[in-house]
């Protein structure tokens, strides 16, 4: 078994740096509709399945790793070992087939709420903190297991509730906040067959047949993302690259040019390729950043060439390179972030078709199919700055 790099104190990190930025800008919570210190999240089981349903609420808190019960109270996981002991059994019952379980989390935590059908998710301790679950690895323990999860982070600056596909596509669900005006804001709803039109868009198409992972009984468990999929040897690892080269040679013989803030126009980086490297300047002339083509695996997991330091330039401009390769639009869109998402994005044949048919399949047209699609606000996330109560829907398969 592979031990996985924990994500929560990365979450934790772009949770802070955005609460910093709202606390500003967000009027004053009344006494009486203040968040709550334990807010709750209620899921519903609309699946159509009948198996038991598991619910597992993790993260980091106040720099500690554990996971939070039904009642959200918080606790460090225990010590962990080499190599990785089994970790206590966390669960929280779910929902019945067309029952809602409701369960509470404490502020000041980033994690993941997971959701398993049938089996329990097997989570594993080493000495420096959990394992997380990898079933794109055949020989991970949850391989065989149907379980996803959702993303948050609640503190006091709001709620983050956004029901990612950055890793894999399995368990269909949308996520809700409801805020002290009442109002409530719904993102990740499939359009009705929109798991199975996933899958089947995806075994349609050349190269891509291979990332729908199904169990021997014949259940359809998940669909890669395209850079777990290549880790595994479901997807070419080189797929991408005719595009990446395509597009890096376009600026070659012209320029590029990065607003990355959609408040700031008049921050601009423009952008020209030098043999393998494309050099950025700011609006003074000064070079300001550089970044060697990438690999195909570099933009599938927005990482290596492509990493973004959470800084007001390479980091900005290393999300916008990361996000056009994904859509397609890097060779002829020639000021980034841009393009219409209807009439634009995933057009060329080397594409994130994964990312594709998921952004087609959903109801608003939003997803979390990689790690930056919330350039252009594509993500399938929910924001409010004081919450009162959230929600989870685990909606129809098929």
């Amino acid at each position: 078994m592979r031990v996985r790099t924990k994500v929560f104190g990365a979450l934790a990190g772009v949770a802070a740096g955005i609460a910093a930025t709202t606390v500003a800008v967000l009027p004053a919570a009344s006494a009486q509709n203040a968040a709550p210190d334990k807010l709750p999240i209620t899921v519903t089981n609309n699946s159509g399945r009948s198996e038991p349903v598991h619910l597992y609420v993790t993260g980091v808190r106040d720099g500690r790793l554990g996971y939070v019960n039904q009642a959200g109270d918080f606790s460090a996981w225990p010590p962990g070992s080499i190599p990785p002991s089994p970790a206590p059994d966390v669960s929280i019952p779910g929902p019945a087939a067309g029952q809602s379980t409701t369960l509470y989390v404490p502020k000041n935590i980033s994690g993941r709420i997971y959701m398993s059908f049938g089996e329990k998710i097997r989570f594993f301790l080493t000495p420096d903190g959990l394992v997380q679950p990898a079933p794109w690895n055949p020989s991970d323990p949850n391989h065989d297991i149907l379980f996803d999860f959702t993303e948050f982070t609640y503190n006091d600056a709001g709620l983050w509730l956004n029901s990612t596909q950055v890793d894999m596509f399995a368990v269909p669900h949308s996520v809700s906040v409801t805020g002290a005006n009442g109002q409530t804001i719904t993102r990740g709803e499939l359009k009705p067959g929109g798991r199975t039109a996933v899958i089947n868009g995806l075994r349609s198409t050349p190269g891509w047949e291979n990332t729908v992972v199904t169990r021997g009984d014949g259940t359809m468990l998940r669909a890669l993302a395209p850079g777990k999929a290549a880790e595994v040897g479901r997807l070419d690892p080189g797929y991408l690259q005719p595009y990446i080269d395509q597009a890096w040679n376009t600026y070659t013989g012209r320029e590029l040019t990065v607003v990355p803030f959609g408040d700031r126009p008049d921050v601009r980086f423009t952008g020209r390729t030098y043999g393998s490297t494309m050099v950025f300047t700011d609006t003074s002339g000064a070079q300001v950043a550089t970044f060697e083509k990438p690999t195909s695996s570099d933009v599938w997991g927005c990482h290596g060439r492509l990493h973004a330091p959470n800084d007001q330039v390479i980091g900005p401009i290393a999300r916008t390179l990361c996000a056009a390769l994904h859509r397609g639009t890097l060779h002829s869109i020639d000021v980034q972030p841009g393009g219409n998402p209807a009439t634009d994005f995933y057009r060329v044949e080397r594409t994130n078709h994964y990312s594709r048919l998921i952004h087609e399949n959903m109801v608003d047209g939003r997803a979390y199919g990689f790690p930056f699609d919330d350039v252009m606000a594509q993500e399938s996330l929910v924001h409010d700055g004081n919450p009162q109560s959230a929600a989870i829907t685990l909606t129809p398969f098929s």
